[in-house]
């Protein structure tokens, strides 16, 4: 019985404080918050009035012993540290974050205020606790008396004013090198020539009487200059650092174009509710109602490592050391905004009377999905009809619903984030999804919507195709696929070809021994480029066949065990293929150039390259069907999609919208081939200094060696017989047809007085030099050269060696050719006359 009596009373007991405590966690955190606020400021009156106003009583006696037997005389300062941390939590609820530096600081501070007063007390012992309590307390006993006794109390009351000062430091998030600064800001405002100060730029939008106002960049006070001029460079920086500054207009993430000034009040607001951007150590999971699912960044793991013979075998290359890919932030996995935005979707379906609730969210980098979930019989098209009303009440116009999110039973409302996070590439190398396989062409790609890494093998892609508006991210994805395969292969096992005509972007890797041809930046040297590729691919295929392999991997492998031998007679040496990576950074200018040429070598690469070992990238930020058409599309299974201006542009990147309710910097849509749905993705960034310090290890290791074939021209058949003896003829009709920018069958049998026999030849020799496009119908044909360049073109139908198979472009100056022949100059006005 008395077992009974017992049991059932723990029973009773356990089951109250289980339910109490399941009660606490589903309390609102602000709640919580607020408690823990309260409780703070209760412990400083009580103390304060023991300690400033020497309470009487038995609850006085306790608190003066507990209080002044810990700290001693300093116990009087207690009161006001409480109270200050009391106000800091219910006035700014979501710095959470800072903490741990704060109570780091204080503690530093308390230890060493209780040591030096312990001493300038004469460090009394345990044995007079009276004294004890008006000295610094067992804490100034305990960090006093040793360094006294060790190091003589000059020593210790040095080491403990330096303790005190490292104290400061912490809490007012103070580096040694920002004292001066800091001081002088200190000084400005007593002396009242301080400026307002500024948001950063991660601070939240800040909703204001109806208004919404994006937080004021402020401009650095200091900025490193941008590339100088070369002699004025020398001057200022040494010569083994000539090729690498400290800085880089290229080293900031996220770059805004609106600056609206903004008011004291709203600047205090958006003080008020902006998360702490403090650095932290360790990042702080907080389970919120609904539940925030934690994600943590994963352990930091090295690159990998190694040491490959190359080529000759005789030689050794080190990959890049992981300290050059800087460490990003922790993740966050909640901040004030998030709550906000779970009230307002939830006042929103209360309002529309719609059985469904907010169960949880997953925070990423740019944006975060809400899920919701829908009582019974309630249609899922009566959430997504209220996008535009969820858009309103959340202050946010990109907001992007999926129904249902993929693998769930719950629709996602995708909405920005107001405090925007940059994903380093480092931590995206670093993590346990680049971890799972070392292939060389694993890439990093950024972190989707749950936070969570995303890497691509651009071996299993196989082609890609990146496309966004002018600074959606285009560009800085590119670095960093660049980057991750310099990272992680050496250039045996990847080569590359850089395409880049718009000449600024790619330069920074020029001399990386990766290459097989300098970068190209002459759109003409890239077609040729193209239609090299397609030749190695088939002399690789070539290899494939003879030696009974359907993989480049195959072979190579056979080639490494010594398997594969050269045919009897042979003097060829068998050595493996490495990885061809042809990056293209703008499609379109190729495609105005040169379409059917550079059409065609794609659609052959894009075909058959698999096996080979040879992979397109195709990057445009002209993502229309004139550049993009459907043989590339039909070709290149993976795609990439930034923001885009149009809808239309989605579908021709994607097949589907989506792409232009994105926000740019890096936000992206990512289809990789065999996946149903596009992910959402933040593109990884990597800094200019670090696309630095990778170049200049990898150009130290090995020199390029390049291929004198790629950017030549192939052999062109003899073009004199086709012509025959109508080469005057031909010249004529060249100069009408461009001069005119009117390419006419008609048109040259009037001008010329020949037969309709005669023009139509002689506009087919010109299709043929790619002087006037293919027909169409009764159209009259497109002119594909200039006026500017019609001396060049003469000079190439005559046979010249200034023609324009020198590469010349629309736009060089012209070549100074002669029209006629010797003979011919003193009949050259009077034709040119007349006609």
């Amino acid at each position: 019985m008395i077992r009974g009596v017992w049991m059932g009373s723990a029973h009773l007991l356990g089951g109250a404080a289980r339910k109490v405590g399941h009660g606490a966690r589903d309390l609102d955190p602000a709640h919580r918050r607020d408690g823990l606020a309260f409780t703070l400021l209760g412990l400083a009156i009580v103390i304060a009035a023991r300690e400033w106003w020497s309470l009487s009583g038995t609850a006085g006696d306790v608190v003066h012993a507990v209080v002044a037997g810990t700290f001693g005389k300093v116990g009087v300062v207690v009161p006001v540290v409480l109270l200050g941390l009391s106000v800091r939590l219910m006035r700014h609820p979501d710095r959470v974050q800072a903490n741990s530096r704060i109570s780091i600081g204080l503690t530093a501070i308390t230890l060493a205020v209780c040591g030096l007063v312990h001493i300038a007390a004469g460090r009394p012992s345990t044995d007079d606790f009276p004294a004890l309590r008006t000295a610094g307390g067992v804490v100034g006993y305990l960090v006093g008396t040793p360094l006294a006794s060790l190091l003589t109390a000059g020593v210790a009351v040095a080491l403990l004013l330096l303790l005190a000062f490292f104290g400061v430091l912490v809490v007012t998030a103070t580096p040694v090198h920002q004292i001066g600064p800091r001081l002088r800001d200190v000084y400005h405002r007593l002396t009242g020539h301080h400026e307002d100060a500024v948001e950063d730029d991660d601070a939240p939008l800040v909703i204001n009487a109806g208004h919404t106002a994006l937080p004021e960049i402020e401009a650095p006070k200091k900025r490193t200059p941008r590339l100088l001029g070369r002699r004025k460079r020398a001057e200022q920086v040494d010569e083994a650092d000539a090729d690498r500054l400290e800085a880089y207009v290229g080293d900031e993430a996220f770059e805004r174009a609106a600056m609206v000034e903004k008011l004291r009040a709203d600047a205090e607001a958006a003080e008020a509710e902006a998360a702490e951007r403090a650095p932290v150590t360790e990042p702080t999971a907080v389970v919120p109602a609904p539940t925030a699912k934690e994600l943590r960044a994963p352990e930091p793991r090295p690159v990998p490592r190694g040491e490959q013979p190359m080529l000759e075998g005789d030689v050794l290359y080190t990959l890049p050391s992981e300290d050059s890919l800087a460490k990003g932030a922790p993740h966050k996995v909640r901040s004030a905004a998030n709550d906000r935005v779970v009230e307002s979707l939830t006042t929103v379906l209360d309002q529309f009377e719609i059985d469904a609730k907010v169960t949880g969210f997953t925070r990423g980098p740019t944006v975060t999905r809400y899920e919701v979930e829908l009582g019974p019989a309630v249609k899922v098209e009566r959430v997504t009809a209220l996008s535009k009303n969820i858009a309103y009440a959340v202050a946010s116009a990109d907001v992007r619903i999926l129904s249902p999110i993929p693998g769930k039973s719950a629709i996602g409302i995708e909405i920005p984030n107001t405090d925007r996070e940059t994903v380093s590439l480092g931590d995206v190398l670093r993590s346990s999804a680049a971890k799972r396989s070392e292939h060389p062409m694993v890439i990093g790609v950024g972190k989707d919507v749950e936070g969570g890494y995303v890497t691509a093998n651009l071996a299993k892609m196989p082609h890609l195709l990146v496309a966004g508006a002018t600074g959606a991210g285009k560009s800085s994805f590119v670095n960093s696929m660049i980057v991750s395969v310099l990272m992680r292969a050496t250039p045996d096992e990847v080569r590359m070809v850089l395409v880049d005509p718009k000449r600024v972007e790619l330069t920074i890797y020029e001399g990386i021994p990766h290459l097989i041809t300098p970068i190209i930046t002459n759109p003409k040297k890239a077609a040729e480029a193209l239609e090299w590729v397609v030749r190695e691919m088939e002399a690789r295929y070539d290899d494939l066949a003879m030696f009974g392999f359907k993989h480049v991997d195959d072979f190579n492998t056979a080639v490494r065990a010594g398997k594969v031998k050269p045919l009897p007679g042979s003097e060829r040496k068998i050595a493996t293929y490495p990885y061809l990576l042809v990056i293209v950074d703008e499609l379109a200018d190729l495609m105005m150039v040169a379409p059917r040429d550079v059409e065609a070598s794609i659609q052959r690469i894009t075909q058959l390259a698999r096996a080979a070992g040879i992979h397109l990238v195709l990057a445009t930020q002209r993502p229309s069907v004139d550049v993009v058409t459907g043989l590339i599309k039909a070709n290149v299974p993976s795609r990439l999609a930034f923001a885009t201006s149009s809808l239309t542009d989605s579908r021709v990147v994607l097949d589907q919208p989506g792409a232009e309710k994105l926000i740019g910097q890096g936000d992206a849509l990512f289809l990789p081939m065999g996946a149903a749905k596009p992910m959402r993705t933040q593109g990884a960034w990597v800094s200019e200094s670090e696309i630095h310090a990778v170049v200049e290890h990898v150009k130290k290791q090995l020199k390029p060696v390049y291929r004198e074939d790629v950017a030549a021209a192939p052999a062109k058949k003899q073009v004199d017989e086709d012509i025959g003896d109508d080469l005057d003829l031909l010249l004529q009709a060249a100069e009408l047809v461009v001069t005119s920018q009117f390419g006419s069958t008609s048109m040259l049998q009037r001008k010329l007085r020949v037969g309709f026999a005669k023009a139509g030849r002689l506009m087919d020799l010109l299709e043929s030099r790619e002087i006037v496009g293919p027909s169409e119908g009764s159209k009259a044909r497109e002119v594909l050269v200039q006026p500017d360049d019609l001396p060049g073109t003469l000079a190439m139908l005559r046979g010249d060696p200034g023609g324009s198979d020198d590469g010349a472009l629309p736009g060089d100056p012209p070549v100074a050719t002669d029209y006629f022949d010797d003979a011919e100059e003193e009949d050259a006005g009077r034709w040119s006359g007349g006609r």
